[in-house]
């Protein structure tokens, strides 16, 4: 499907806002190239989070490992990326849990979630304006814990990747 009309009224480093026209109706669409998240879990058993501030919610959010690709990148080329820069994590077997639009109201952001398990600690290198708190919990309480979430994505990786695990 495409829309009548479509015009970029701002292009910014990372995102752009296209108008578009559909008919009788106008809709102010988010561009955004795509974006990673990781369920990331060590050798010992535990998941790794991470608690950063997100202006837009006036908080920190404790959230899974993610980030934005490049251009060129492949989904898990970001995702390594990732999780080395602001985990400090590395190796591990990796699989793809999911994909998905993350606000399909109004952002054309799709992300693409994988868990990564085995992963080895390492030095981290997070981007000059992050500043990460890691945390870590045993995977057996995910399930007990998830009511401290408030992070979309997180909630949705932490779900996917108990749901997919063998039994």
């Amino acid at each position: 499907m495409k829309p009548d009309e479509s015009t970029t009224v701002y292009q910014g480093r990372l995102l752009g806002l296209t108008v578009e026209r559909w008919g009788e109706n106008e809709r102010e669409i988010v561009e955004h190239p795509g974006a990673v998240a990781i369920v990331a879990v060590d050798e010992e058993g535990f998941v790794w989070l991470v608690r950063q501030l997100r202006e837009a919610t006036r908080g920190r959010l404790l959230e899974i490992p993610a980030g934005t690709a490049e251009p060129g990148e492949e989904p898990l080329e970001t995702a390594q990326r990732e999780l080395q820069e602001e985990c400090g994590l590395t190796g591990g077997e990796w699989r793809r849990l999911a994909a998905f639009w993350t606000t399909p109201g109004f952002c054309r952001e799709r992300m693409v979630l994988f868990a990564a398990e085995g992963v080895v600690p390492g030095e981290a290198s997070p981007e000059e304006d992050e500043e990460l708190e890691i945390v870590r919990w045993p995977v057996a309480e995910i399930g007990a814990r998830l009511g401290e979430i408030e992070d979309a994505k997180t909630l949705a990786g932490l779900l996917l990747y108990l749901h997919s695990r063998p039994e």
